[in-house]
């Protein structure tokens, strides 16, 4: 964020790094409030939510509370299944319902509203009793949760994020596996290990492009981040389509800051009605 927003200062514009429950903060004098990094916004999304609709009504908001609303619970994967994309097969479920959990290889469970790996753990076949202990914890906060089986192919080649901004390419990363054997889901993790730079495949590039297709309203995207690992043949499927606040790993790419300022301030100036302010 300080790499950023330093970077308004070399295009004359003006930027302020605000919070989004600060009381205090009157949102018309912005021309655009972006969403960055609210990484409380999954144990609060009620509250979230809520906020993004109320902002809305007094600047513009990117990306659009629509979007956001839509990206925030991970059932869309299950909608992006059904427009025929490669996702990380996926069971739902909802609170009140019998624990039904894989017999046969390892697995994940998680939270459907979460981010950074939050709640998320991994379990083989014989943890099926921990497991279930986690899912009984998720819907304690009447929270969906998820199973998804673990693809073992990321403890070899990781898992890809791909960034764009307005819908264009901008870079990608690969880090190393997330959940390590034997990692209580309530145990601290880095959500970014051994994060370095990367090359896409044409593969990985098509999926990505694929997935922000199916993307409701696309155009009005600010930005986007698509992660992907690969399935039991090799092939890249989707993992998760980050929307609200996905971290673009600028700090490994900051010859991208200067692209994403200009997006950020066309955007700002697009909507922009007379008379009015900031970039918040």
């Amino acid at each position: 964020m300080p790499l950023l927003h330093a970077a308004f200062d070399e295009v004359e514009a003006e930027a302020e790094i605000t919070h989004w429950d600060d009381p205090e903060i009157d949102w018309a004098c912005f021309d655009l409030a972006v969403v960055r990094s609210p990484w409380d916004y999954s144990w609060r999304s009620a509250e979230f939510l809520a906020w993004v609709d109320r902002c809305a009504e007094r600047t513009r908001v990117a990306n659009p509370p629509e979007i956001i609303h839509w990206n925030a619970r991970k059932e869309y994967l299950l909608e992006l299944r059904d427009q025929k994309v490669p996702v990380v097969p996926t069971s739902y479920l909802v609170p009140g319902s019998a624990v039904d959990l894989p017999a046969g290889h390892d697995f994940v469970v998680k939270p459907a509203v979460g981010a950074g790996a939050r709640f998320a753990a991994r379990y083989t076949p014989a943890d099926r009793d921990q497991a279930a202990a986690h899912v009984e914890r998720i819907h304690a906060d009447g929270v969906t949760a998820m199973v998804q089986p673990y693809l073992s192919r990321i403890d070899v080649s990781g898992e890809r994020a791909l960034v764009f901004v307005r819908n264009r390419f901008l870079h990608a990363i690969r880090k190393r596996a997330v959940l390590a054997p034997g990692l209580r889901y309530d145990q601290p993790r880095d959500a970014h290990p051994g994060t370095e730079p990367w090359q896409p495949t044409a593969a990985e590039r098509d999926l990505a492009e694929r997935v922000l297709s199916t993307v409701p309203d696309v155009d009005r995207l600010l930005y986007a981040r698509v992660d992907m690992a690969d399935d039991p043949a090799g092939n890249p499927i989707l993992t998760e389509l980050e929307l609200v606040e996905p971290g673009l790993y600028l700090r490994f790419h900051k010859d991208s800051i200067p692209a994403f300022v200009e997006a950020i301030v066309d955007m700002a100036e697009a909507l922009r009605p007379a008379g009015s302010g900031r970039t918040g």
